[in-house]
């Protein structure tokens, strides 16, 4: 199906839902109207009443003639009998039972057995009770004239709107077809066309435009998207070595392990090597699907976290666990971000485990957490040897040090897991040389107001 036709079916969908809803809207509202009109004009006649049992009837009597109320007034005696005191033009024509009364002393309503009508009752004294009710074919009729007016009106808004759109969308529509069909050529590998001219309005102009600076940039775009397979397939290389290497590894001692000739001791090790690997596996598994969590998934950024307490409490537990290092902290209290408190969790427990797997025991730490502006930054600093290059974005399975083996260096995932979890809140993650000596990991986010 062509555009032009797309957009004619939407236009005139659009305005018919468009005229049809606020038709509904105001044949409710007159509706609704007329009703209120009529309730008021039942409570009027049954205040004219209240309080004064003996002379309710009379009073009541009097409204409706007086006001010209087209309302049926029956007495209902105790026992069952009605007498109808006032016929209007469309009486009530059945006879109301003791229950209606019953039913209809607080308030107007209806009865099933009564349709058609608006009702209230009264007690009138003697045991009778008077019922004032007020037909609603009327409103009904109304109703449906005023909907069918509506509808012609709907109809004819459409058709209108429908050729006016035609009209100024005529020469925008042809351009478009003109670029739908120059676009599909560039998709079929013809990069030799001429874009087509625009003469419409602003919008077909700019993606005139924008379709033209596409071609221009046909080429740069096939080369990054040759550069993305590339780091794909290489991260699929290393992903797959990773978890190859343990397995290998449980594999072959799996083998030693069904060899009866060992002994206990050596028995004893397999056993123990192979359950490093499994706890090593189990850890990169779950790196690798945290990191697919804060890198692929969207973050609801929907959660006030106290910042400035996270920090204080992981800091005092990093002091605690590690007495022999001087740890020092700075920070600023009552600094709250958005974001996910067990993902500003791991990172802090990332950066404090890179300073306890990277650097001697009893290298210094120092923490700090400020405000710049609107922003929060929180740095974690070591004396231990850094990095040998700093302000590179960490990748999955790089090791900034290549000389560290699997045993020392980890799986390569912990630094590229912290940068992903700042830029997964809206934050930044950096790198720079510490005042310490080592390693300082900065942090961004933005502050919540």
């Amino acid at each position: 199906m062509k555009i032009a036709t797309r957009l004619t079916i939407l236009l005139i969908v659009l305005t018919t839902m468009v005229a049809f809803t606020v038709g509904w809207f105001a044949v409710d509202a007159s509706t609704r109207s007329l009703y209120s009109a009529l309730d008021a004009q039942i409570n009027s006649v049954i205040r004219s009443g209240a309080g004064d049992p003996n002379n309710a009837l009379t009073n009541a009597l009097n409204v409706v003639q007086e006001n010209g109320y087209p309302l049926t007034l029956d007495v209902v005696d105790p026992s069952g009998a009605v007498v109808q005191v006032n016929t209007p033009d469309e009486p009530l024509r059945k006879r109301p039972t003791r229950q209606n009364v019953h039913a209809t002393l607080a308030k107007v309503g209806t009865q099933s057995n009564l349709p058609g009508f608006q009702l209230r009752s009264i007690y009138v004294g003697g045991g009778d009770y008077l019922i004032v009710a007020g037909s609603t074919s009327a409103i009904t009729q109304q109703g449906r004239r005023l909907a069918l007016e509506v509808a012609l009106a709907g109809f004819l808004v459409a058709v209108v709107m429908l050729v006016l759109a035609r009209l100024v969308m005529r020469k925008d529509l042809r351009t478009m077809e003109h670029l739908i069909d120059f676009a599909s050529g560039v998709a079929g590998g013809d990069e030799r066309g001429q874009i087509p001219p625009s003469a419409g309005s602003r919008d077909v102009r700019e993606l005139q435009a924008a379709l033209a600076t596409m071609v221009i940039a046909l080429h740069e775009r096939i080369a990054i998207e040759a550069r993305s397979v590339e780091a794909m397939q290489q991260f699929v290389g290393d992903a797959s070595h990773e978890l190859r290497t343990p397995l290998t590894v449980i594999k072959g001692y799996n083998e030693l392990l069904t060899n009866p000739s060992i002994n206990e001791e050596q028995r004893a090790r397999a056993v123990e090597r192979v359950r490093r690997e499994i706890d090593r596996m189990d850890l990169l598994v779950a790196d690798l699907l945290l990191s697919a969590e804060v890198r692929e998934a969207p973050q609801h950024l929907n959660t006030r976290v106290e910042l400035s307490a996270l920090v204080e409490s992981r800091v005092e537990e990093f002091r605690n666990d590690h007495p022999e290092r001087v740890v020092t902290q700075e920070t600023t209290d009552g600094l709250v971000v958005r974001g996910r408190d067990d993902l500003l969790d791991r990172l802090l427990v990332n950066s404090f485990s890179n300073v306890v797997r990277h650097t001697p025991g009893d290298t210094a730490v120092r923490v700090t957490l400020r405000r710049e502006d609107s922003t929060a930054v929180l740095c974690v600093e070591d004396a231990g040897q850094g990095l040998p290059e700093y302000g590179v974005r960490p990748q999955r399975f790089r090791r900034f040090d290549q000389s560290r083996s699997r045993e020392t260096g980890g799986s390569g995932l912990g630094m590229s897991i912290m940068a992903d979890i700042a830029e997964g809140l809206g934050g930044s993650m950096s790198t720079s040389k510490s005042t310490l000596g080592g390693l300082a990991l900065t942090f961004t986010f933005a502050l919540e107001t």
